[in-house]
């Protein structure tokens, strides 16, 4: 795993600076409401740190709190900076229409303040749709005190949590918790892209073998040499392929001779012709 550069929280900074690095890190998007209810001086120590490890950042209306593309893949993260020890219960018992799973994601939230039925539903319906959107998401939770850890981990396994699903990350504190969130997608990218190299390694091994069978099958044919294999496999293509080719065709799109693509044509469809031995 990339070694990521450290960045010292000002905790008097009070804009986050404008973000303008190249992205070959990556791309990282965070929900513009979750930045809004953050203090300005961590927003401005997220900027900096994907800024110092080449990651391009976005504010955008998202579902997730974040979503991050590295290599192609785009891992979704929940970041809780706040848990209430004394106020996930009541949340619970707010949603009995869903899984437990799900009314973990809900607790996760703070409902202080929204009396409105419409923005419970809203949230309600933004959190089944993450499970519905992304195959990799991660909740990260900031847990800096005992009691704090203690509550979530009496909560976790009292609702019957099935272990990744979805996934739990308990940090510290939030730079740490942010700092896990980037390793987490960029190593995700990176697993990524090594199965595509991995793929690419495989089907190239698969195509030289395929090449390699088909250079013995044709060259077998008297008379027929590597030069017109290649040939009638850029022209035709496979072997079933030039089987069935005729001669004024092979004629047409080669450039082998007539005897070599009468040869061809009876090494194919003649019985007495494949049948018989060939002394060279």
């Amino acid at each position: 795993m990339a070694n990521f550069k450290a960045i010292c929280r000002d905790p008097t900074a009070q804009n986050p600076p404008n973000v303008s690095s190249s992205g070959s890190g990556g791309v990282c998007m965070m929900r513009n409401t979750w930045r809004d209810e953050q203090h300005p001086s961590f927003i401005n120590f997220i900027s900096s740190f994907l800024k110092a490890n080449s990651f391009r950042l976005n504010f955008v209306p998202i579902a997730p709190d974040f979503i991050f593309n590295c290599g192609g893949l785009s891992v979704a993260f929940v970041f809780v900076t706040n848990w209430d020890c004394n106020n996930y219960l009541p949340t619970f018992s707010r949603w009995p229409c869903f899984s437990h799973h799900l009314g973990v994601l809900f607790s996760l939230f703070e409902f202080k303040g929204k009396e409105n039925g419409e923005e419970k539903y809203q949230e309600r319906k933004r959190v089944k749709k993450l499970k519905e959107q992304f195959a990799h998401l991660y909740i990260v939770v900031t847990l800096p005190t005992r009691e704090q850890n203690d509550s979530f981990v009496h909560s976790y396994f009292k609702l019957g949590m099935e272990l990744g699903r979805p996934t739990f990350v308990p940090v510290q504190d939030m730079e740490m918790g942010f700092e896990k969130i980037v390793k987490i997608a960029h190593a995700r990218g990176v697993c990524k892209r090594q199965d595509v190299i991995s793929k690419l390694r495989a089907e190239r091994k698969k195509s030289v073998q395929g090449m390699d069978v088909f250079l013995r099958v044709i060259t077998s044919i008297p008379g027929i040499d590597n030069h017109d294999a290649n040939s009638l496999n850029q022209a035709i293509g496979s072997i079933k392929a030039i089987a069935k080719a005729s001669k004024d065709y092979i004629l047409e799109n080669t450039d082998l001779s007539s005897d070599k693509a009468e040869t061809i044509t009876r090494f194919f469809r003649d019985p007495k012709f494949y049948l018989s031995p060939k002394i060279n």
